[in-house]
């Protein structure tokens, strides 16, 4: 019985102590990461859904993360800034965050176009792994830094299209004198070839198509192509309609790579925890704007051949003209720009060593399943 007393005593003695709780000093507990609001400005109308939808899943995801106490509010091209002068907003503190494709600047300096994608370069997957994996993503912040910026990958089309022509390219000689709404690097070769890249706004694409104005022009791919002739008033123009010829590969975009740009004082001012969930997001935004392409990119290539298009391959001759003219210039480039070398190099030897491999494994793969699909068709 004493010992039960014992026992009973110190049983109620413990318990006493920990339901007093008063007496009991408890650990102080952090305070929690405080709430933040950025604005995210971005180079693409919310019309190119899934595109812009990058920005939007970057956003959302963020806040997720972040139990709603880190917040982004995602603003069209045009609002705050413009398409092309995204990295300037951020980079002055207009906005704390862009969506954009770094390739937008070229005209800054080429030496941009390694972030997005190049004439004769990498797939999404390959450039992803170059960025992600192959230092490719320290070498481009590196050359951001100057603008007081670093980019994060947020979002890929996968392959492209290289668009829609009104007449029939059979050999390199057909280019001359095309006029194409072209751009850029890719712009750069097509005027090396004799082409005249021109810029005209996408309203007057199609009556520019009609009169004879434009011979040729690129979008994105069927998914994108597919909406691109979309009206307010409900109407669509079908653009196989002015120019019938659908032609296939995008050369100059094996995979559009956007870009999280980031404005790098605020992000560094930012609790740990925050500047992890940023990355995390960027992360989810980049898988998923090329899931969706690749999820609505077939249906797409169906209805624009229903309604018309006629799906052409660039002749060999045409893409080894091309392939020669853009290697020609990358040799160029490098000799004139530092910077652009320094990346060129390192993207070349990456590029040829997953060439490498995609021949051995992805290639011999993908080319006997789409065999089996024809036979079976």
């Amino acid at each position: 019985m004493e010992f039960m007393s014992a026992g009973r005593r110190h049983f109620l003695a413990g318990l006493g102590l920990a339901t007093a709780g008063l007496a009991v000093p408890k650990p102080a507990l952090a305070d929690p990461a405080p709430e933040t609001h950025w604005r995210l400005t971005s180079s693409f109308p919310p019309t190119l859904d899934l595109i812009y939808g990058g920005a939007q899943t970057f956003a959302s995801t963020l806040s997720d993360l972040t139990d709603g106490r880190f917040t982004v509010t995602v603003l069209p091209a045009g609002e705050v800034a413009g398409a092309l002068d995204a990295i300037d907003a951020v980079s002055n503190g207009v906005a704390e965050c862009a969506h954009t494709a770094l390739h937008y600047y070229w005209n800054k300096d080429p030496t941009f176009v390694f972030g997005s994608s190049t004439p004769f370069g990498m797939n999404a997957r390959q450039h992803t792994a170059w960025l992600m994996e192959g230092g490719g993503g320290d070498l481009i912040n590196d050359f951001l830094a100057p603008h007081k910026v670093f980019a994060l990958p947020a979002g890929n089309t996968g392959g492209q299209m290289a668009g829609w022509f009104r007449k029939e390219v059979k050999a390199p000689s057909d280019l001359q004198g095309m006029k194409v709404r072209i751009g850029g690097f890719a712009g750069k070769v097509f005027q090396l070839l004799g082409a005249e890249p021109v810029a005209i706004p996408k309203d007057n694409v199609y009556s520019s198509f009609e009169s004879g104005a434009l011979d040729a022009m690129e979008w994105v791919g069927p998914y994108d192509d597919d909406k691109f002739g979309e009206r307010k008033d409900g109407e669509k123009q079908i653009l196989a309609k002015v120019a019938p010829y659908y032609y296939y590969p995008g050369w100059w975009r094996g995979g559009m790579q956007l870009h999280l740009v980031v404005n790098r004082e605020k992000f560094d001012a930012l609790p740990k925890s925050f500047q992890a969930a940023i990355r995390a997001a960027a992360n989810v935004a980049n898988a998923s704007v090329q899931a969706k392409y690749d999820a609505a990119n077939p249906a797409a290539l169906k209805r624009l051949v229903v309604g018309g298009a006629e799906l052409r391959l660039f002749p060999q001759e045409v893409l080894e003209a091309c392939y020669k003219t853009a290697s020609d210039l990358y040799a160029q480039l490098s000799a004139e720009n530092a910077n652009f070398k320094k990346i060129a190099d390192a993207y070349m030897t990456f590029r040829n060593d997953q060439y490498l491999w995609w021949q051995v494994a992805e290639y011999s793969f993908d080319n006997f399943m789409i065999r089996q699909r024809r036979a079976k068709s």
